[in-house]
């Protein structure tokens, strides 16, 4: 008998949905709220209008934001302080996923104790976290759907995964309208994450009807609308793209990801790269290498890249990565290892670490870390 389990949390979508945030908080039974954002959604104004809402409904609040990309340990154990000290009750977090993510680990700890090393790997979370709130600025982590958190250690050099059930917010808040004021290439960076999530998760090993419908809508959402939103911010497009970020986070959360996200957190622990930018560098070369493993999913992903029905599977899946590479290079990002590192010396440390991280297990082809060095030299 086929088992399986999907876990998301409420979810209140579209413009303007932000207006609903004190109605949310009050029920989950805030009275006062530790607020995780950064300095980039101050600069834009979105933090100053969250405050003005919860405040204007007579809630507390409590303002953190020592986040930065690739949020840190010790940046998580000084927000759990704060929420101690500050008897606070809920947490909801404002941004992208560093933001989320800090905001979970924040939760973990606050509910849990210890410090966030603790927790890495699987289903190490044994206590509730409090209430949680998250309000994605971007398209593309899924941090605001999802049982990740991923926290660096700086000791180690090392962007830990953290997954469990107990983080999956209680309720996640999408409003297409804070996209406006991203930067094209946030808007880039964020939707290629997504499209990565959901490639990563339609092969995964642990994918299930339930998650393919997401992953395929995804991929399908991101390839119609990245052009467009990103050429002038088109508010249709970027209401896509929110739509696809949501259902690929439902994906991956549930089905897990593979060896392209395994060596993107080994790169950003060890050279602190912003996630986003590893994707388009290293997603056609782990995409050849899973082929031969799930060519009928494959083949699946190059129709609706290529938007062509009538292919064959080998022939699709070739095609639709290679039509993937030409959409990343007609989009200007980054396409080669070699423009976001000095050099290769690390690369084998840089792999085996790989081998280690929680996404790399539910990889539709085994792979040691010889493996992973080729598909960073192809990519260089």
């Amino acid at each position: 008998m086929f088992i399986t389990k999907f876990a998301i949390p409420d979810i209140i979508f579209g413009h303007g949905a932000i207006l609903s945030l004190a109605q949310c908080a009050r029920r989950v039974g805030a009275r006062r709220i530790l607020l995780v954002s950064d300095k980039g959604l101050e600069a834009a104004g979105w933090v100053e209008r969250v405050i003005d809402i919860l405040e204007s409904d007579g809630l507390e609040v409590v303002y953190f934001n020592n986040v930065r990309p690739n949020p840190r340990d010790y940046q998580v154990h000084e927000g759990a302080e704060v929420y101690a000290r500050e008897r606070c009750d809920v947490i909801i977090a404002l941004g992208g996923g560093s933001s989320m993510d800090a905001a979970k680990g924040v939760g973990t700890i606050a509910g849990n104790g210890g410090r966030i090393r603790d927790y890495e790997g699987a289903n190490r979370i044994m206590r509730p976290l409090p209430p949680m709130i998250l309000i994605p600025s971007t398209a593309g982590s899924g941090s605001d759907t999802t049982q990740y958190c991923i926290i660096t250690d700086v000791e180690r050099q090392v962007k830990m995964s953290i997954i469990s059930r107990s983080l999956v917010p209680n309720i996640s808040i999408i409003d297409p309208d804070l996209l406006l004021t991203k930067s094209r290439g946030l808007i880039l960076s964020s939707a290629i994450d997504a499209l990565a999530h959901a490639v990563e998760s339609y092969v995964s090993k642990l994918a299930s009807p339930f998650t393919d419908l997401h992953s395929s809508n995804a991929i399908k959402l991101i390839i119609e609308n990245i052009k467009p939103a990103a050429a002038d911010r088109n508010i249709d497009a970027l209401e896509r793209l929110s739509i696809a970020s949501t259902s690929a986070g439902m994906a991956f959360s549930n089905a897990g990801l593979g060896s392209l996200h395994a060596l993107a957190h080994s790169l950003g622990g060890m050279y602190d790269i912003m996630h986003g930018m590893v994707h388009p560098v290293l997603l056609p070369s782990v995409m050849r290498f899973n082929m031969h493993a799930c060519a009928r999913k494959m083949g699946v992903i190059g129709r609706l890249i290529l938007g062509d029905a009538s292919r064959s599977d080998e022939n699709a899946a070739q095609a639709g990565v290679d039509k993937l590479e030409e959409l990343f290079n007609d989009l200007g990002v980054n396409t080669h290892l070699r423009q976001l590192l000095p050099d290769q010396s690390n690369l084998a440390g840089i792999c085996r670490m790989a081998t280690r991280d929680a996404c790399h297990l539910t990889n539709p082809r085994d792979a040691q870390w010889r493996d992973l060095l080729s598909i960073c030299e192809e990519a260089w």
